[in-house]
């Protein structure tokens, strides 16, 4: 019985240990991939015409309106999950712009998702995709603006300054 208790209280430690690595983790993430997305979108925009004709090539309609677009979510979006800003809202039309990628430019491995796995989770799209579903899930952390104003708009709402 007392070994159970002991093994009981060891993963309880395993378990406060992992959690406190919650949030320095959602941080590296959302640095990481925030910024990856924000130089990703930067180029698209600065290279508007030749990401214009790479969208002809995929046969996107409106192949400029839908650069801009791409490149502009990219851009803002991974400025907004950088600094934690609205990051599970800004997750979505990021994730929106990950299947489109994968939809188009990334078809192959979208279709061999079951069949060929390894070339699916290969492509380019996919850890941009996985980090915001996991933000989306998961939250910014504690070291995000979203947190700040949460607890500013909380203490404020108990009506203490």
């Amino acid at each position: 019985m007392k070994e159970k208790s002991v093994l009981a209280r060891w993963y309880g430690l395993l378990v406060r240990g992992a959690t406190l690595l919650q949030s320095p983790v959602l941080l590296a993430l959302r640095l990481y991939w925030g910024w990856q997305f924000f130089v990703t979108g930067r180029a698209h925009l600065q290279n508007l015409d030749k990401t214009t004709r790479f969208f002809q090539s995929l046969h996107i309609p409106s192949p400029h309106l839908n650069a801009c677009i791409a490149g502009g979510t990219e851009c803002v979006g991974g400025l907004f999950l950088l600094a934690g800003l609205g990051a599970r809202l800004v997750c979505l039309p990021l994730i929106f712009t990950m299947i489109i990628a994968y939809v188009t430019a990334e078809s192959d491995s979208l279709k061999q998702i079951f069949s060929d796995p390894d070339k699916f989770v290969s492509a380019t799209p996919f850890l941009f995709m996985l980090a915001c579903i996991i933000v989306l899930a998961f939250g910014p952390g504690v070291f995000s603006l979203d947190w700040l104003i949460e607890r500013a708009v909380c203490k404020k709402s108990r009506g203490t300054a």
